[in-house]
C-alpha cells in the first residue's frame, strides 16, 4: 500500500507512516535485509521501514547504514539523520538532513496500564488523570500509550542507550488538540535539554515525533 500519512515538516525533515499490505517478497530485491532476523511478522515490519526510507528520500544510502551497540540504526557519514519504528501492520519513519529525530509509533492497548509504573512517574500519572478529566475524546489507554511512544521517541532521539525513562525522560505537559498534540518534554541524562514531542492518534496508534 502506498503511504497513509507524511508530512514534510521542513525543508530538510520528513515524516512517514506505510500500512504494511504487502507480502515479504514486494520488499525483497528492493531493499537489503541488513540483520538475521527470523521471525516472519518482524521481518516483514523491518524490510517496510527501509522501503519507506527509500521512498521518502530516493538517494538514501542503505550501504552505509550501520547498527551501534545499542541497537540505534545510522549512517556512517550521518548524510542523514533517521529514526523508525514498527507495531503491528505499520512502520513509521522520520529522516532529516540537519536534525537529530526520533520517532515511535503504537497501537493503542489496554496492556500498556500494567507497565505504566515502569516509565512513568507519580507526577507524570497524577498528570494523565488531569488530562482524562478535561477530555471526553480520549480514554486512559490512550493517554498511556502515548506517553509511552513520547518516551520512546525520546530514547531514540537520545541515541546513546543507557536510560531511565522516569528519570531521565521526563513529560512536563501535554496539549492535545482534537486527534494531535504536543507534549513539552524535558532529557535529563546530563545537561537538561527542553525538547517539543508532536502526538498523532492514527488508526488506533499513536505516534510520537521529535527533532532538534
Amino acid at each position: 500500500m502506498p503511504l497513509v500519512y507524511q508530512q514534510n515538516i521542513n525543508s530538510t525533515t520528513k515524516l512517514g507512516v506505510w500500512h504494511i499490505a504487502e507480502e515479504k517478497d514486494f520488499f525483497l530485491g528492493l531493499v537489503p535485509q541488513q540483520q538475521q532476523i527470523t521471525h516472519p511478522r518482524k521481518q516483514l515490519q523491518h524490510l517496510a521501514g527501509r522501503y519507506l526510507l527509500k521512498e521518502m528520500y530516493p538517494d538514501f544510502p542503505y550501504e552505509l547504514i550501520r547498527i551501534a551497540d545499542t541497537r540505534k540504526p545510522f549512517l556512517e557519514n550521518e548524510a542523514y539523520h533517521f529514526s523508525i519504528s514498527h507495531c503491528g501492520d505499520y512502520a513509521a519513519v522520520m529522516v532529516s538532513s540537519t536534525l537529530r529525530v526520533g520517532v515511535d509509533v503504537e497501537l493503542v492497548t489496554k496492556k500498556v496500564e500494567k507497565i505504566r509504573h515502569k516509565f512513568l512517574s507519580v507526577t507524570e500519572l497524577e498528570m494523565i488523570t488531569t488530562i482524562e478529566n478535561g477530555s471526553a475524546r480520549l480514554l486512559r489507554d490512550g493517554l498511556l500509550t502515548a506517553t509511552w511512544s513520547i518516551k520512546e521517541a525520546l530514547y531514540k532521539w537520545y541515541g546513546d542507550g543507557e536510560i531511565d525513562f522516569i528519570e531521565h525522560l521526563q513529560i512536563e505537559s501535554i496539549t492535545l488538540n482534537g486527534d494531535s498534540g504536543i507534549a513539552r518534554c524535558c532529557v535529563k541524562k546530563h545537561e537538561p535539554v527542553e525538547l517539543e514531542v508532536h502526538l498523532l492518534f492514527f488508526n488506533a496508534n499513536s505516534i510520537a515525533w521529535v527533532m532538534s
